[in-house]
């Protein structure tokens, strides 16, 4: 069996904000070379990077920023739980409102 574990680390918002400093204020060297200094996937830290580059306004416009983002999770969370009222409450109408 292999070492590494399934669930994915979580890194604090300093944590990224550092190492997304550190990209963008060395343009001479690349992703790969300061995600393995910082001990985190290239892949994630290109995601950071990006989604700070749309925070700033820098990404074209359709993507999502993080306070978007957030507010969307937070409607659906909402939406998830009106709707799982209605399934409670809707039996019990149709019960009442039969003739």
């Amino acid at each position: 069996m292999s070492g590494k574990s399934n669930m994915s680390k979580r890194y604090t918002a300093e944590f990224k904000r550092d190492a997304i400093a550190l990209v963008r204020s060395s343009p001479h060297r690349n992703v790969t070379e300061i995600a393995r200094e910082r001990g985190v996937s290239p892949e994630g830290l290109r995601s950071w990077v990006k989604q700070d580059r749309t925070d700033r306004g820098e990404e074209p416009t359709g993507a999502l920023t993080t306070d978007e983002r957030e507010e969307l999770r937070r409607v659906r969370r909402e939406l998830a739980e009106v709707e799982k009222a209605n399934e409670c409450l809707y039996p019990a109408y149709r019960t009442s409102a039969q003739p």
